[in-house]
């Protein structure tokens, strides 16, 4: 067994983040927003499509497919979904895109409110979490549920 001491790039971090919007659809159509931008819609700040599948039940897999077609098997687990309740409830924890020692937990909270759906996510993790990543990641939520608001609000448009 090797043993080394603790280095600034061995620290342990944590990291919160709370986010919450208001979105003009119903609280059945603002979760079908979250797991389609989870899933097949998802899209990167740049406008990447970034698509994900997701397994809406409690066990299910989050992961990114990387072998459409090549037939190796490629992708990276993202997490498994810990607990859904359709259409109040989504959370997830895993690694997510994170490929170093570190667990999340991400909480997706849907409340109905007058003419819509308040939409609100914690995401909290630790582990060896690099400072670009914690700089990083509340701009890439606050695109995640900018998108989860514009899906479902052309969803409710539509129905």
């Amino acid at each position: 067994m090797t043993t080394t001491a603790a280095t600034d790039s061995a620290e342990i971090h944590t990291l919160e983040i709370r986010r919450d919007i208001f979105v003009a659809a119903s609280q059945a159509i603002a979760f079908e927003a979250v797991l389609e931008e989870l899933g097949p819609g998802g899209v990167l700040p740049d406008g990447t499509p970034f698509p994900m599948k997701v397994e809406p039940w409690p066990g299910g897999r989050w992961y990114r497919d990387l072998d459409e077609m090549g037939g190796h098997k490629a992708g990276h687990l993202w997490g498994h979904v810990q607990v859904i309740k359709a259409p109040s409830l989504l959370e997830l924890v895993g690694p997510m895109p994170m490929s170093f020692p570190a667990v999340n937990h991400v909480q997706y909270r849907l409340k109905p409110e007058a003419e819509g759906t308040r939409v609100s996510l914690v995401h909290t993790a630790m582990g060896l979490i690099p400072q670009d990543f914690r700089d990083g990641m509340p701009d890439g939520w606050e695109h995640g549920l900018s998108r989860v608001k514009l899906i479902a609000e052309r969803k409710a448009a539509i129905k």
